[in-house]
C-alpha cells in the first residue's frame, strides 16, 4: 500500500474506519477486509442482492480516500470492454488528416502513429493498474462467462497487462480489488483460490436498526424500529420472491419520512410497500398480512 494511503492496523481499525462513512461491518467482514488489505489479496464477497456487497467497495474507497473504479459485469463482456480499446473514429480522422496534408511518412511509421497513446481508450482494469492505489470493484462477476473469468484471473495474478502496440502496463501498487457475486452461477475454483472470501448475510434486527440510525438519523427512532422489525419478519418468513435487502429498508424508511410519518400504520405501509417489494406477488402477499406484521 502506498505511504500516502494509511494502512489500517487491525480488523477493529477497519471496522471503525468503515463506520465513520456509514458502513457497519460485522466482525467477520472487518477481519477479512483487513486481511485483503494487509496481504494485498482480492476479496470475493457473495450474498443475496441488497446485502451491501457493492456498498462495501464504495465505503472502503471513501474511508481510505482512494478513487473507486467500477467494472460492471454482464453476459457477453469480454477483455476489450474491461481492459482497453482504440478510438477508431479519431484514428480514421488522423489518417485522413495525414493524407490530406500529403504527409510523406512511411507506411509503417503512419501505422505506428495510429496506435499512439492519445488514441487509447482505457477501460476500468487498465485504469486501475495505471492509477493505483485505487479500489477496483468487479461487480457481479457471476454474470460474466468462463473466458472472462480466465482473463480476470490472469490480471489478478500478475497485476499487469500487455498492450501489443504499447508494451506492458504494471501496477506500481496493487489495486484493492473487491469482486461481488450474487451466486447466479458457481465461480471457478481457480478464481476463488486467488481471492479471500466472505459471504454477507442480511443483517439481524439490531444491526439493521443500527444501520438505519446511522444512515438516516433524521428518521424517528420509533419508525426506524418498526421498519426494521417488519423487514426482518419478511425475511424470516421466507415467502418472498426477492427478500428485501438493506437498500430496500433504507428506501422504505426514507419514503416514510418524506411523507411525514412518525410511526408505521397499515394504510401508510400499504401505500409505500413498493419501496420494499419489487414483485407483484410479493406486494399482494405483504399487503394481505400487514395487520399481523404491524402487531407482531
Amino acid at each position: 500500500m502506498s505511504p500516502s494511503v494509511p494502512m489500517p492496523a487491525s480488523p477493529d481499525d477497519v471496522a471503525e474506519t468503515l463506520r465513520r462513512v456509514g458502513y457497519l461491518p460485522d466482525a467477520g467482514l472487518s477481519t477479512v477486509a483487513y486481511l485483503a488489505l494487509a496481504l494485498q489479496r482480492p476479496l470475493l464477497v457473495e450474498g443475496e442482492p441488497g446485502t451491501g456487497k457493492t456498498a462495501l467497495a464504495e465505503a472502503l474507497a471513501d474511508a481510505m480516500g482512494m478513487p473507486l473504479i467500477r467494472l460492471q459485469c454482464y453476459e457477453g463482456i469480454d477483455a476489450t470492454q474491461a481492459l482497453y480499446d482504440w478510438d477508431f473514429t479519431r484514428q480514421i480522422l488522423h489518417l485522413r488528416a495525414a493524407e490530406a496534408a500529403g504527409a510523406g511518412a512511411a507506411t509503417d511509421e503512419l501505422e505506428r502513429s495510429l496506435f499512439d497513446e492519445r488514441f487509447l481508450l482505457a477501460r476500468p482494469i487498465l485504469r486501475a493498474l495505471r492509477e493505483s492505489p485505487v479500489v477496483l470493484l468487479v461487480d457481479e462477476i457471476d454474470r460474466a462467462d468462463d473466458e472472462f473469468e480466465a482473463f480476470l484471473l490472469e490480471v489478478l495474478s500478475t497485476n499487469q497487462v500487455t498492450i501489443p502496440e504499447l508494451g506492458t502496463v504494471t501496477a506500481s501498487v496493487p489495486p484493492v480489488v473487491i469482486l461481488t457475486s450474487n451466486r447466479t452461477r458457481e465461480l471457478h475454483d481457480a478464481l476463488k483460490r486467488r481471492c479471500l472470501y466472505h459471504w454477507i448475510d442480511h443483517p439481524g434486527l439490531a444491526r439493521e436498526l443500527q444501520i438505519l440510525r446511522i444512515r438516516l438519523p433524521e428518521v424517528d427512532e420509533a419508525l426506524a424500529r418498526q421498519v426494521a422489525a417488519v423487514v426482518a419478519e419478511l425475511r424470516l418468513r421466507g415467502e418472498m420472491q426477492k427478500p428485501p435487502g438493506v437498500a430496500e429498508t433504507l428506501d422504505w424508511a426514507r419514503a416514510l419520512h418524506q411523507l411525514g410519518a412518525h410511526t408505521l400504520d397499515v394504510e401508510t405501509a400499504a401505500a409505500t410497500i413498493g419501496a420494499v417489494c419489487k414483485y407483484r406477488e410479493d406486494i399482494e402477499r405483504v399487503r394481505a398480512s400487514l395487520d399481523v406484521l404491524l402487531t407482531a
